[in-house]
C-alpha cells in the first residue's frame, strides 16, 4: 500500500461485475493508473457518489500489478462547476490524458497544469485558451521540444510579420509557402508565451497542437471531439436555457 493519501482525479470509470468500478485515475505523484474499486456501486457504498470525474479526491491504494486496488477515498471538495461546452472541454482533456499518458509515469507538473485547466474551464466562457495551454503543457511533458522563437534554418529570432513553415523534428523555417504547416511569427510567439490575444493566434495554436498530438493519438479519433459538433452544442445550450 502506498504511504498516505494521494491527490487524484478520476479520468474515466466503467462498471465491473455487479457492484465494482474500474477507474482510470490521474494522480499527482504517481501519474496515470488503473484502480479497482470493489463494491463501489453497491447500495451501501459510501464511495458511490464520490468517485466522479472533475471531483478533487484523496485516494489510497495497494498492489503492484497493472490493476491496483482502491483502499480508501475521500473527496476534498465538491466537483468543479462544469456544464455545456466547458464540460465537453473538460471531457476532452480527460480523454487526452487517458490516451496519451502511459501508466505509472510520474507527472507532477502536468497534474498541476491539469488542475489549472479544469479551474480555468469552470470560470471562463471561452474554453479555447485553457485547452491550448493544456495541450502545449502535455506536449512539453512528453518531451516534445520545439523552439518557437528562433528560425531553425538560421537561428535568427522569429520576426512577427514573417511566415514560417513547420518541419517535424527541425522546427520552423522561414518560407513564403502557405499551407496548413505555415504560421506567422506573431502566432509562434503567442504559442511560446501561452498568451493568445487574437482569434488568429488561438486558431494557429489549435492547428499546431493538432499536428503535434497526431503521432501520439494514432488513427483512432477522440470520442470527445464529437461533442463539439454544432448540433450537439446547440442542444446543450437549449437544455441549459
Amino acid at each position: 500500500m502506498i504511504d498516505g493519501f494521494q491527490r487524484c482525479f478520476v479520468l474515466n470509470r466503467r462498471p465491473y461485475s455487479e457492484s465494482s468500478l474500474i477507474l482510470d485515475v490521474f494522480s499527482e505523484e504517481y501519474g496515470r493508473l488503473t484502480l479497482m474499486a470493489k463494491g463501489a456501486r453497491g447500495k451501501r457504498s459510501q464511495l458511490k457518489g464520490a468517485l466522479q470525474p472533475f471531483t478533487p479526491l484523496l485516494l489510497k491504494w495497494s498492489g503492484n500489478s497493472t490493476m491496483k486496488t482502491l483502499r480508501q477515498a475521500e473527496s476534498i471538495s465538491l466537483g468543479l462547476p462544469l456544464s455545456g461546452i466547458s464540460l465537453y472541454s473538460a471531457m476532452y482533456v480527460n480523454e487526452l490524458v487517458g490516451r496519451v499518458l502511459a501508466n505509472d509515469v510520474p507527472s507532477p507538473a502536468l497534474f498541476h497544469d491539469y488542475l489549472f485547466a479544469l479551474t480555468e474551464l469552470a470560470q471562463s466562457d471561452n474554453p479555447e485558451p485553457a485547452l491550448r495551454r493544456f495541450e502545449l503543457a502535455l506536449l512539453s511533458s512528453l518531451g516534445y521540444g520545439v523552439d518557437f522563437l528562433h528560425c531553425a534554418g538560421t537561428g535568427e529570432p522569429i520576426t512577427p510579420t514573417m511566415t514560417y513553415r513547420y518541419r517535424e523534428q527541425k522546427g520552423f523555417i522561414a518560407s513564403v509557402r502557405r499551407d496548413n504547416l505555415t504560421f506567422y511569427g506573431d502566432e509562434l510567439i503567442a504559442i511560446s508565451e501561452r498568451r493568445f490575444t487574437t482569434k488568429n493566434q488561438l486558431q494557429a495554436a489549435k492547428r499546431f497542437t493538432r499536428i503535434a498530438l497526431k503521432p501520439y493519438l494514432g488513427g483512432k479519433p477522440l470520442k470527445s471531439r464529437e461533442l463539439f459538433r454544432p448540433t450537439t452544442l446547440s442542444r446543450a445550450r437549449s437544455i441549459e436555457t
